[in-house]
């Protein structure tokens, strides 16, 4: 649930809803361009444009669906009157009320770094995905995406075989590395390195014209640091994580075969250089908040006087794209600092430089003690995680992320049903009246920016499930060779597909997430919103469950992700995707001064002694919160209109309303993670997320008969209505 800017890969998860926390590794602000800048509720072939199939499930070898072991399944989480803690007031405490003795009752693993609804689908989503990994890989002779998954698999659960190898794979990259003598023969070897997919120095691919949304360009944008935030090289309370850094740096060095005195040193010089990056790149802060940073169009002929030590014009030939007269070099004070950095930093620095990261990228998927050392400054330094993912969980999420959509074909098989997607189509249009009738009631909007809000609403575009017609795969060689061959080849696979885009037509049939992911998003630049399958589960979607439930459940996440299109950001692209000024300045202002309400009220969440939550990097999902809880609140009193409360269990229909949009937010963190989100996230932590649109709904004071004064009833002044 957040406007999904260009976020490295490890992050993209970190969409609507946050998704649960990064897995493998958690590094890389190398922002890798957007799968279109889009908001998230928690990455071709030659012929340059991606076959498609019509029939969702016409692409794998078989069309059979496997029959799924549901013993060996994790149980859904569902609300529950018994997880209710009587003795803490709703209106006081309503987060203790609701989740407090769930959370004090259910650890966080100790192969997780936060523990809660959307962790434990996941799980459920992994679990299924096992079961047709497993019994896909016993076929041999398979074809298409299940010979895709399969490949996988087999060669990552070969724990034997990737540990003979070592860092075997990667000699003849290093060996190449260490041949590099002047400031020529590296930017060539960021050029052929990049077109393998293997770019560590600055992210490139295709997004939108954010002046012409039909059509894809070129973007060039930041990256290059190992640390999640640029705020890790330049702030002083930092500093002892930005040591651990340069120490992992120098055991990466030592395992890839460097002295250990010599990796001392060159781990400092790494250091010195990504400080150098750092400050000349923006922070995720800045970046979240400012959809314009992303665009910054040039002609060809201007970027490569910008950049003369590393010309574009030669990066797009050699990327086997033909010049356009114009991209996107977003972030340009970033990639004129390289251009300085070609000029004055030694050969030897960008040598080490390069064969760190070259070998860090790659740590997952070599021999274990590259494994144990990436995860031991990754996951256990940083985000306070106590023991390794087993490897059947960690091989699923490397298939995930380099062939999503063809596991994808195979889970919504087994999975998904129809049923489900009819009962989501149906809920998403509810929503959808009830959000225009709140656009057409609003009284703070005038009639011309009024008219421009609705004309946007007319062009959303809901996807459900899975998409219409899938991704063809087609020209991925994998084998049972190499499992880290596999990965490089699917990377060099989807970063072909990705620049195959630049110069053409946007197809509005692609989905950004697989329909595995336990997750959710809105994509301006399409005017989409997008729900995958696995989020369509308990507490978030339940046919078995009353209408107020679903409501609050999904019916909170449907308006989350809607009202993103009218949040600080999405505001700014109009209704066919473009980026416009669809507000008169009178408006514009209204609007402002109503989120700057939003902004305090967050800035005053205390997540930790100390940790103050951050209201304006997280304003974005604060909105769509409070805007979808009100939406999806409209459309269940709609939707129950008539019908008598059962008020079962004790309980009236709108507190069980409140009450499952709770349980969705319940959530632990590690504190380390805790700190870590703070930093990076754009979504407030879960529990701020509990309680921070009820307290503004009268609705909700009703339900539970609250009185002005308490916690969860803000009035006046301190009441934020927006949407």
């Amino acid at each position: 649930m957040a406007l999904r800017l260009p976020l490295p890969p490890a992050w993209r998860a970190c969409p609507t809803v946050p998704a649960p926390e990064p897995d493998v590794t958690l590094k890389k602000t190398q922002l890798l361009l957007p799968l279109a800048i889009a908001a998230v509720l928690t990455g071709c072939p030659k012929d340059e444009t991606a076959k498609t199939d019509e029939n969702p499930t016409a692409a794998a070898s078989t069309d059979a669906a496997l029959k799924l072991d549901e013993s060996k399944l994790p149980p859904v989480n569902r609300f529950s009157v018994s997880d209710l803690d009587t003795s803490k007031d709703a209106c006081t405490d309503f987060g203790g009320y609701v989740n407090g003795k769930w959370l004090a009752a259910n650890e966080i693993p100790g192969d997780r770094t936060s523990w809660g609804a959307f962790e434990m689908l996941d799980e459920r989503s992994n679990a299924v995905q096992r079961q047709i990994a497993e019994k896909i890989a016993e076929n041999t002779s398979a074809v298409g995406v299940e010979k895709i998954v399969g490949d996988f698999w087999a060669t990552g659960m070969d724990e034997a075989k990737v540990n003979a190898q070592g860092i075997k794979p990667l000699e003849g990259r290093l060996k190449e590395i260490a041949t590099l003598g002047d400031k020529a023969a590296i930017a060539d070897y960021i050029r052929t390195s990049a077109a393998k997919g293997e770019n560590v120095l600055f992210g490139f691919g295709s997004t939108p014209d954010f002046k012409d949304s039909s059509v894809n360009i070129g973007v060039a944008f930041q990256g290059g640091l190992g640390l999640p935030d640029t705020t890790y090289y330049t702030d002083a309370k930092k500093k002892d994580m930005l040591g651990k850094y340069q120490a992992h740096v120098a055991k990466v060095l030592e395992l890839s075969g460097v002295a250990a005195a010599d990796a001392a040193k060159q781990a400092a010089d790494i250091v010195a250089f990504e400080t150098r990056l750092a400050k000349a790149s923006k922070s995720r802060e800045e970046l979240s908040r400012d959809a314009e940073l992303f665009y910054n169009p040039v002609k060809m002929a201007d970027a490569d006087k910008l950049t003369p030590n590393f010309p574009w014009s030669t990066f797009f030939k050699s990327q086997g794209i033909e010049a356009p007269e114009m991209f996107s070099l977003a972030i340009p004070a970033f990639h004129q600092e390289v251009n300085k950095m070609l000029a004055d930093v030694p050969a030897a620095t960008w040598q080490a430089y390069l064969r760190f990261h070259t070998v860090d990228s790659a740590a997952p998927y070599l021999s274990e003690e590259f494994v144990n050392e990436n995860f031991a400054f990754y996951n256990q330094t940083m985000r306070g995680q106590k023991q390794i993912k087993e490897r059947a969980k960690r091989v699923l999420e490397t298939l995930n992320g380099a062939a999503g959509e063809a596991m994808g074909q195979l889970y919504v098989k087994t999975a998904f049903s129809a049923d489900s997607k009819a009962r989501m189509e149906t809920l998403v249009q509810n929503l959808r009246e009830s959000l225009k009738g709140r656009i057409e009631n609003l009284d703070w909007m005038s009639a011309d920016t009024k008219k421009k809000a609705l004309e946007k609403w007319a062009a959303f575009t809901p996807k459900i499930g899975y998409p219409d017609k899938w991704r063809d795969w087609t020209g991925l060689n994998t084998s049972r060779d190499s499992f880290i061959g596999n990965v490089l080849a699917a990377n060099e696979f989807n970063y072909k597909w990705d620049i195959g885009k630049i110069g053409k037509p946007v197809d509005k049939t692609e989905w950004g997430m697989s329909p595995q992911t336990v997750n959710a998003y809105y994509n301006p630049s399409m005017n989409e919103i997008v729900f995958p399958a696995a989020i369509l589960q308990p507490p978030f979607f339940d046919p078995n469950a009353p209408d107020e439930a679903n409501y609050g459940g999904i019916g909170a996440v449907i308006g989350h992700e809607m009202i993103h299109g009218y949040d600080d950001q999405g505001s700014r692209f109009g209704p066919t995707g473009n980026f416009e000024n669809w507000w008169t300045e009178a408006d514009a202002k209204g609007f402002s001064g109503r989120t700057d309400k939003l902004i305090a009220q967050f800035n005053g969440y205390e997540a930790a002694p100390g940790l103050m939550v951050n209201g304006r990097h997280t304003l974005g999902e604060n909105i769509a919160d409070l805007g979808g809880l009100n939406t999806a609140y409209d459309a269940m009193k709609k939707a129950t209109a008539g019908k008598p409360d059962p008020k079962t269990d004790g309980i009236t229909r709108d507190q069980r309303f409140f009450m499952n949009f709770a349980t969705v937010w319940r959530r632990n963190f590690t504190p380390d993670e805790l700190k870590l989100r703070i930093t990076t996230d754009e979504h407030a932590p879960a529990t701020f997320r509990a309680i921070g649109a009820p307290s503004n709904m009268p609705a909700f004071a009703a339900a539970f008969q609250c009185k002005p004064g308490q916690p969860m009833v803000r009035t006046g002044d301190q009441q934020v209505v927006i949407w």
